[in-house]
C-alpha cells in the first residue's frame, strides 16, 4: 500500500494536460516516444477537437531512492460539461496535478475544480506548463495561484510537457507529497467479512461485456469470484480482471487500493451503475429478500450519486423512414455511454423520433456528431430545452388521476427537487446532512423524506405538454450557480450582456489586479443555448464560465403557442418567461411570414400566450387577376366577378388547412 500513489490532473481546455499524461507514459516508458498525438484521446473526436471526452486510467511505474513505486493516473475530462465525470475521478484518487498553461491564467473551470478536490481533502500538487513559449509569464501565474490557494511559489513546478522539461520533477512530486491510499480508508466504514471497489467508469467490449473500471479499496479480487452489485442488486462472476498499460493488461488479482478493471459479460452499461458499489461477502445474500437487498446498501461506499442529465432535445431522422435505423443506432450508443437517456416521442412537425436526456451542450453535440459518423445517419436536433415542475391547482388533470405522474417521479432524479421546495432546502448537500449518514437513510427521517405527497406535482418537459393556465398553481424551473471569471477591462460589456438574461448577482471578488470573479444566480434555461458564445464574443474569447446546479425555483412562466390560421401549431409551443415573451416572439412571428409560402387566402400567424394574443403578422393572399379578361363594359360586371372570388376565398379558407412544409419546422426548431 505505501508504494502506490493514485492520481488525476486537473486542468483546462487546451492547458496541456494530455500531452503532460503522454509525457509521464513516455518517461516512465510505459508507451515509445509519440510526436503530438494524445494517446489517452482515443477516440477520433477526441484527436480532432483536442478535448478530453471520456476518461481513462493507465498505470505507470517510477523508482526513487531506490524504491519501485506504482503511479495510477486517472485521464479525465475538465470540460464545463462533464462534472459528473470529473467528480468520479476525485473520488478515486488522493492527490490532483493543478495544471496551469503560463501562457494565460486560471479561469473559471479549472477553480470550480480545485475547490472540489479541496472538498474531497485531496493533496494539490501547482504546476506551471508552457514555461518554452515566448510568451509564457510563469511568475505573474505563479503569482496568482500562490494567492488562491496559499501556497509558496517554491513549491510550484515549471515544466514543458511539449519538450519534458522538469516533467521528472513531477513524476518525484507525485510521490514525495501525494499520500498512500490509506488515507482514504479514513473516509470509509469498514466491515467485518466485507470487501468492496468503487466503480468510477464502465464500458461495452464486444468481445468481454461490460467493463467495470474500478478502484479497489478492500483486500483482492480475482477471475471466478462472486461479487454483487449493491444498487442493481445483481450477483455476477468475475471472468477476467487487469489493469491498464494503457490497455487492458490481464493480472492473476486486483489487490487492495488499486485502480484496474473487472469483465463481468454483461450485456449492457446500465446493468452496472457507475458510482456503485462491488461487494464480495462470505454471508449469504438472497436478492429477493428486501432484508438482503437493504444489507448490500448499507454495505455500498457512501458515495453512490445517480447521473442526472439536465438538458433534453427532439432527435429526429432527416429521412422519416430511417426511423427504426435511429432506434438502433441510439440502442447501440446507450450500450457504451450510460449518459444517454431517451424514450419515443411523435412530433406534429417531423413525425416519429426520440426525446434525449444529455449531461450538457457538448454532450449532445458529441452524440450527433457519433450518429453521423458511425451509424451514417443524418439527424434533426431540436433546440434543447430543460424540464419544468408544475404544481396543480386542480387533481381532475388526466395524467394525476391516472398516477403517470407519480410514476414518472420514482423513475427519475426529479424526487430531490420535490424534497428541496418541500422542505425547504437550497441543495443536495442540505439533503445529504438531513436525511443521511454516510449514504444511509437516519432511521427517524425515512419516512420523512419518502412520504412526500407527489399527487399535484407533475413533470413538464415541452410547452406542449404544459396544461392550461387554471389548472396551474405554480410552475418551477431550475437555477445554477454560474461563475465568470473575465479581464476586468470588460466589465461593462458584461453589464450590457447581464441585460439580455434573468440573472442575479451574488458576490464578486478580484483574483488580481486585471481579472474579476462574479458569481450569479441565474435559470438554466438562459444559458443552455447561446449564452457561452455569447460571452465569449464579448469578452473576444478572454472570459471562462462555471456552473452548478442548485434547485427549482417558482417563477412567473407562460405556455407562448403559435397559431397559424387561427389553428395552434403545438411544435412551436415553448415554456418561456411572461417579461420575455413579447420580445422574442415578435421576431419569430415575423420570421414565419417569410418562411411560409402564400396560400390562395390571407393566413394569420399570431404568438398566443394562454389565450391572449401578443404579436401578430399576416401573410397576404396569393392573387389572381379575375379582371385580366374585363375589356371595358360595366363597373357592375367587375364588382360582381371580385365578390364572387370573395366568396370563394372565404369558403376555402374555412375548409383548407395550411400547409406548413417541414423544412420550416426544420429551419425554426433546429438548434443550428
Amino acid at each position: 500500500m505505501d508504494k502506490i500513489r493514485n492520481f488525476c490532473i486537473i486542468a483546462h481546455i487546451d492547458h496541456g494536460k494530455s500531452t503532460l499524461a503522454d509525457r509521464l507514459l513516455e518517461i516512465t516508458k510505459v508507451v515509445e516516444k509519440v510526436a503530438n498525438k494524445q494517446v489517452l484521446d482515443s477516440m477520433d473526436l477526441e484527436q480532432e477537437r483536442w478535448i478530453t471526452i471520456k476518461l481513462a486510467p493507465a498505470r505507470m511505474y517510477w523508482e526513487k531512492d531506490a524504491e519501485k513505486y506504482q503511479l495510477n493516473l486517472i485521464d479525465t475530462p475538465w470540460h464545463v460539461d462533464f462534472q459528473y465525470e470529473v467528480s468520479r475521478s476525485l473520488a478515486s484518487v488522493e492527490g490532483a496535478i493543478l495544471l496551469v498553461d503560463a501562457t494565460q491564467w486560471v479561469q473559471a473551470q479549472t477553480l470550480s475544480t480545485l475547490y472540489m478536490a479541496m472538498e474531497y481533502d485531496l493533496e494539490i500538487i501547482p504546476v506551471l506548463n508552457k514555461i518554452d513559449l515566448p510568451a509564457a509569464d510563469p511568475e505573474r501565474v505563479g503569482a496568482e495561484l500562490e494567492n488562491l490557494i496559499w501556497i509558496d511559489q517554491d513549491d510550484i513546478i515549471k515544466v514543458s510537457a511539449k519538450t519534458g522539461e522538469n516533467v521528472e520533477q513531477v513524476l518525484d512530486a507525485i510521490i514525495e507529497r501525494i499520500p498512500s491510499p490509506q488515507k482514504s480508508l479514513n473516509r470509509l466504514k469498514i466491515e467485518n467479512n466485507v470487501w468492496r471497489s468503487l466503480i468510477f467508469d464502465s464500458v461495452y467490449d464486444p468481445y468481454k461485456g461490460v467493463v467495470l473500471y474500478v478502484r479497489n479499496f478492500t483486500w483482492t479480487l480475482k477471475a471466478g469470484d462472486d461479487v454483487y452489485l449493491a444498487h442493481t442488486w445483481k450477483k455476477i462472476k468475475i471472468q477476467e480482471v487487469g489493469y491498464f498499460y494503457p490497455k487492458y493488461k490481464k493480472s492473476d488479482a486486483l489487490n487492495q487500493w488499486e485502480i484496474g478493471y473487472i469483465v463481468t459479460w454483461l450485456k449492457s452499461v446500465k446493468d452496472a451503475q457507475i458510482w456503485d458499489t462491488i461487494i464480495k461477502t462470505n454471508e449469504k445474500i438472497k436478492l429477493d429478500n428486501e432484508q438482503d437487498r437493504e444489507k448490500l446498501i448499507n454495505y455500498a461506499i457512501p458515495w453512490f450519486k445517480k447521473m442526472q442529465p439536465f438538458v433534453y432535445a427532439g432527435v429526429y431522422p432527416m429521412q422519416t423512414d430511417e426511423y427504426e435505423k435511429l432506434k438502433s443506432s441510439l440502442e447501440k450508443l446507450s450500450i457504451n455511454d450510460s449518459a444517454i437517456t431517451y424514450e419515443m416521442e411523435n412530433s406534429q412537425a417531423f413525425g416519429f423520433g426520440y426525446r434525449c436526456w444529455f449531461l450538457w451542450m457538448l454532450h449532445m453535440d458529441i452524440v450527433k456528431e457519433r450518429l453521423a459518423r458511425e451509424f451514417n445517419l443524418e439527424t434533426i436536433f431540436t433546440t434543447p430545452n430543460v424540464v419544468y415542475i408544475v404544481k396543480m391547482k386542480y387533481l381532475n388533470f388526466p395524467k394525476i388521476k391516472s398516477g403517470d405522474n407519480i410514476m414518472e417521479f420514482k423513475k427519475t432524479w426529479m424526487w430531490n427537487e420535490i424534497v428541496k421546495f418541500v422542505h425547504n432546502i437550497r441543495n443536495e448537500k442540505e439533503i445529504e446532512d438531513r436525511f443521511f449518514i454516510e449514504g444511509n437513510f437516519i432511521k427517524d427521517r425515512k419516512s420523512e423524506y419518502e412520504n412526500i405527497d407527489l399527487t399535484p406535482y407533475m413533470i413538464v418537459r415541452s410547452g406542449a405538454d404544459l396544461p392550461e393556465t387554471w389548472y396551474i398553481e405554480k410552475i418551477y424551473e431550475p437555477f445554477v450557480n454560474l461563475e465568470i471569471v473575465w479581464p476586468a477591462d470588460y466589465s461593462w460589456a458584461i453589464m450590457e450582456l447581464a441585460q439580455d438574461y434573468r440573472w442575479q448577482m451574488k458576490n464578486m471578488e478580484y483574483i488580481d489586479d486585471n481579472r474579476v470573479l462574479w458569481k450569479y444566480y441565474i435559470p438554466l434555461a438562459e444559458i443552455i443555448v447561446d449564452f457561452h458564445d455569447n460571452l465569449k464574443s464579448i469578452t473576444k474569447w478572454y472570459a471562462s464560465m462555471n456552473y452548478e446546479p442548485v434547485k427549482y425555483e417558482a417563477q412567473d412562466l407562460v405556455r407562448l403557442d403559435i397559431h397559424i390560421n387561427k389553428e395552434i401549431v403545438k411544435a412551436f409551443s415553448i415554456v418561456v418567461h411572461k417579461e420575455k415573451a413579447y420580445y422574442r416572439w415578435r421576431e419569430i412571428v415575423a420570421k414565419l411570414k417569410e418562411l411560409i409560402p402564400k396560400h390562395l387566402f390571407a393566413i394569420p400567424i399570431q404568438a398566443v400566450i394562454w389565450t391572449k394574443a401578443i404579436a401578430r403578422e399576416t401573410i397576404p393572399a396569393l392573387r389572381k387577376d379575375v379582371l385580366a379578361k374585363c375589356y371595358g363594359g360595366d363597373v357592375s360586371r367587375k364588382r360582381k366577378l371580385l365578390e364572387k372570388q370573395k366568396e370563394w376565398k372565404k369558403k376555402l379558407k374555412a375548409i383548407w388547412k395550411v400547409n406548413v412544409p417541414n423544412d420550416i419546422f426544420i429551419k425554426m426548431l433546429n438548434r443550428n
